[in-house]
């Protein structure tokens, strides 16, 4: 008799815990259109959520959403107070501490280029003319190494781009460097007075990719690992640039071991 109202209380724990039991992915996002809206709309919206959301609706999972300046999404992450984020380059640094999702959903072969206001006559032709210079940066963001290594340079942390643009139209800054194509993209969509800006000859080439990044402690989750094989899975069978057209990005590579 005790076995049995030992086996049955066990049972009725069980179930409780799975009743009681909320599955949840926390999505950090910052406001860097055209790939998300955080600012002046009821929801965040945007490219990272375009790509969960029909992965977590097939697997039952609710997303939340949390609103943060960039630097801060990063912070929360790498501190396991937030599951996933988008649009990370990936860095050897950033992989001590998050896990990367392959492939990439953003592929640029682009450039990391530097901004000026053109009535202010300024001429970079090399890297040693950025010394001197006060160069407003995504505060966490990563560029190209000799550049994000370099601790002789100005460099000013902003929250956004937008924000770059603002601090170099006040004169509050002298450049401001960003990724070539998805800067463009959004100064036209923001409608900011890009006649007024000048882009500099010297410039870094480099293919740049944008991933989705875990938490190292959600990474270790089988509902990680179930996320993972399916965002796979979409990229194998061309979802995922399905996705990625609308914000004109270019197709999304196939996964292979």
């Amino acid at each position: 008799m005790c076995i049995r109202i030992f086996a049955g209380l066990f049972l009725l724990v069980q179930c409780t815990f799975a009743v009681a039991e909320v599955t949840k992915v926390t999505v950090v996002i910052d406001h860097a259109p055209p790939y998300s809206y955080t600012e002046n709309v009821e929801q965040p919206s945007g490219l990272i959520l375009d790509i969960l959301q029909p992965i977590t609706q097939e697997l039952g999972v609710e997303i939340k959403t949390v609103s943060c300046p960039f630097s801060r999404c990063i912070h929360m992450l790498e501190q396991g107070e937030a599951d996933v984020m988008g649009g990370l380059i990936r860095t050897p640094t950033r992989e001590q501490q998050l896990t990367f999702l392959t492939p990439a959903y953003m592929a640029l072969h682009s450039s990391f280029r530097f901004y000026s206001l053109r009535a202010a006559e300024l001429t970079v032709r090399d890297y040693e003319d950025l010394y001197g210079k006060r160069i407003a940066v995504m505060r966490g963001a990563a560029h190209f190494s000799r550049f994000d290594k370099d601790a002789k340079l100005m460099k000013v942390p902003v929250t956004s781009e937008q924000v770059a643009v603002e601090m170099l139209l006040k004169h509050r800054v002298d450049l401001f460097i960003g990724v070539e194509d998805t800067a463009d993209h959004a100064m036209s969509v923001l409608q900011q007075p890009t006649e007024q800006l000048a882009k500099q000859p010297y410039h870094f080439e480099d293919s740049i990719f944008g991933h989705i990044a875990f938490s190292d402690g959600f990474a270790k989750t089988e509902l990680a690992k179930k996320i993972t094989a399916r965002y796979r899975e979409m990229a194998n069978e061309g979802e995922l640039t399905e996705l990625v057209a609308p914000y004109a990005l270019p197709p999304v590579p196939t996964y292979s071991l």
